[in-house]
């Protein structure tokens, strides 16, 4: 695969909405893809598919194809590992009952970690941290976004680093959902899993063999925030594992993080592509 980049792609496999801890609606995410010159757009909302109605609806109004995905955060391997879930089946209620129940372990995180930084003389409230979230399921950003209206932070990154990353004072652990048992998850609804941003894993190259036997189809190589250098290097790992290499913004808002802005990371069209004929493949 051709991993040059350009200023814009016109595929973007890795975005989020307000259905979970974005900034945008389902709707005006795809109405800034189309602005962007975006064909393909993927929108893997944490723990939920509760956007992808209203995103197909108006994906198929702006002549954008939408990728419905999931992205489903995992424990037990001593670092962060998230999974992606390509062309998620929607219509599965166990898989969606699942889905419930971890935003629901995910409220019960944040009010802990909410708890923690009112121990520490930061007044966040949690009923506007739920406030932000809306009817998406709630996350870290929501809480980083409280932060800064307190003025307690400048920055959705400063909250990370300061107050909400694994070192920090407000960090909780999640409830256990070993990367298997995502993988599992993901298989039987039909859904193609994947690594995502590969380097948070400490060790990619290991993860990939942990997850082989699982059922692992893909590694995000062009990722957001990562060099050229790692693109060829990660590129280089998913072609010796014969996985897919697939790759996206992880897209929030505007003015989320540095390096996440809609489109801008290098992803070939032939990774949308491998992805489409592997899923039609598996049907």
């Amino acid at each position: 695969m051709d991993a040059a980049a350009t200023a814009i792609s016109r595929v973007d496999l890795h975005t989020h909405t307000r259905a979970s801890d974005g900034l945008l609606t389902p709707a005006e995410l795809v109405d800034a893809a189309s602005r962007r010159g975006l064909s393909v757009l993927g929108i893997a909302d944490h723990d939920t598919v509760g956007g992808l109605t209203e995103a197909s609806v108006r994906a198929a109004e702006r002549g954008i194809t939408l990728v419905p995905a999931v992205e489903l955060s995992t424990t037990g391997t001593g670092a962060e590992l998230h999974i992606l879930g390509y062309f998620v089946d929607t219509t599965d209620g166990a898989f969606v009952a699942k889905l419930h129940e971890l935003a629901e372990g995910r409220r019960g995180r944040i009010a802990r970690m909410v708890e923690l930084l009112n121990e520490r003389g930061y007044p966040v409230s949690l009923d506007r941290v739920f406030a932000l979230a809306g009817d998406g399921s709630v996350g870290r950003p929501h809480v980083a976004r409280a932060l800064m209206e307190l003025g307690s932070v400048s920055s959705i990154g400063e909250a990370f680093d300061r107050f909400l990353g694994r070192n920090g004072p407000a960090w909780v652990p999640r409830a256990p959902f070993p990367p298997e048992e995502a993988l599992a998850l993901l298989t039987a609804n039909g859904a193609l899993p994947v690594i995502a941003h590969p380097h948070t894993t400490r060790g990619p190259r290991e993860m990939i063999d942990r997850l082989l036997p699982h059922g692992l189809r893909g590694l995000e190589c062009f990722y957001g925030e990562y060099t050229p250098a790692q693109h060829q290097a990660l590129l280089q790992l998913a072609n010796a594992a014969g996985l897919i290499p697939t790759g996206g913004s992880d897209y929030h808002g505007p003015n989320f993080k540095e390096g996440r802005e809609l489109g801008s990371a290098p992803v070939p069209m032939s990774s949308y592509e491998a992805l489409r004929d592997a899923h039609e493949r598996a049907r």
